[in-house]
């Protein structure tokens, strides 16, 4: 096990980026960067023994700028989306940016977030500990935050990402992983043959503009059943409005049993290569998200991003949580601090 710290780069304020390399005994290798706190390498051997990448992303730090399907980032203060770009917390009205639709938030700020933040690093003996600070009232949330995001590599071929984050004042902290995975790498141009499994008997309903109506149908019947393995493809192109609205899967599934406490809520395989990845977590939502709308671009070794090529599994509590009182709240501050814990677990 070892940890290797190298310069990925330097921002236009000429400040360094540095990356962390994690190496386990299987051959297993994550890089995590200052930039972002974004997971920009994973590789993964298969069932030959040839460890491949399995995460989009680039190659070069300045296409992270911009970054507009959040390739790996760490998300927050609060992911996915919330109604109006608002929400009130005792009693006070707290106005985010609208970036999203007409009157929506999308990953709480498109500039200024988390995912766009250098973060201090320090080195574990198989970990990378990345922290940062957030002002009261930066992005409109109210409370002068610290925030660490941890990732580690165990010899059992996890990767495991722990959040914490205090903060001085009653805040929303909802935050994610925004990696995209794609089991057969960076050569593979759909996920469309993976098998997915998802721990879950209901999704959060959307509208238009993909906000939560707050129903929460079953999936029994329906092509968003993932209880039992089937391919990603088999029905994402099914005439069910669910996935017209969004071009696909890009929903929030509730995870049967929640109950606070860390349990298996997805597997994903790819036969072809023989690999496939459990997920862990300990919050009572995951984003399945299709990779619907990744936008056409250069990714890693020139292999061309483009939709379906990566699916994500972003754990978290519901989308627009902060103002749906149905769902749990998320609200931390001075009397509650904020820690949860994801794990991507991999076998071949």
């Amino acid at each position: 096990m070892s940890v290797e710290k190298s310069i990925f780069g330097t921002t236009p304020d000429g400040k360094e980026v540095e990356c962390y390399t994690i190496t386990n005994k299987n051959g297993m290798r994550a890089e995590v960067i200052t930039y972002g706190a974004i997971l920009k390498n994973l590789f993964v051997p298969d069932k030959k023994g040839r460890a491949v990448d399995v995460v989009l992303g680039y190659d070069k730090l300045w296409m992270y700028f911009k970054n507009g399907s959040f390739f790996g980032a760490t998300v927050g203060p609060i992911a996915n989306r919330t109604k109006g770009g608002t929400y009130k917390v005792n009693g006070k009205k707290v106005q985010l940016p609208v970036n999203d639709h007409k009157a929506n938030n999308l990953h709480s700020d498109k500039d200024f977030g988390f995912h766009k933040r250098i973060w201090s690093a320090v080195a574990g003996k198989n970990s990378v500990s990345l922290s940062l600070k957030k002002k009261n009232g930066e992005m409109g949330h109210p409370g002068n935050m610290d925030v660490t995001v941890t990732y580690t590599l165990t010899d059992k071929n996890e990767l495991k990402i722990d959040y914490s984050a205090t903060s001085d004042k009653d805040t929303v902290i909802n935050m994610t992983n925004h990696s995209y995975f794609n089991l057969q790498g960076p050569a593979s141009e759909s996920i469309h043959d993976h098998i997915l499994t998802i721990n879950a008997s209901r999704y959060t309903e959307v509208d238009a503009e993909a906000i939560p109506t707050g129903n929460l149908p079953s999936v029994e019947g329906t092509p968003m059943d993932f209880r039992k393995p089937k391919k990603i493809g088999k029905d994402i192109d099914q005439d069910f409005k669910q996935l017209k609205l969004v071009k696909g899967y890009d929903h929030n599934y509730c995870v049967d049993g929640y109950n606070g406490k860390k349990k298996l809520i997805a597997e994903v395989s790819d036969p072809k290569t023989g690999r496939s990845m459990k997920v862990y977590s300990d919050l009572p939502g995951v984003q399945f998200y299709a990779g619907n709308c990744i936008g056409k671009n250069k990714g890693k070794n020139n292999f061309p991003n483009m939709p379906r090529k990566g699916f994500c599994l972003e754990t978290q509590y519901y989308p627009d949580s902060a103002n749906r009182e149905e769902f749990i709240k998320p609200v931390f501050g001075p009397d509650k601090e904020y820690h949860t814990t994801t794990i991507y677990q991999f076998d071949w």
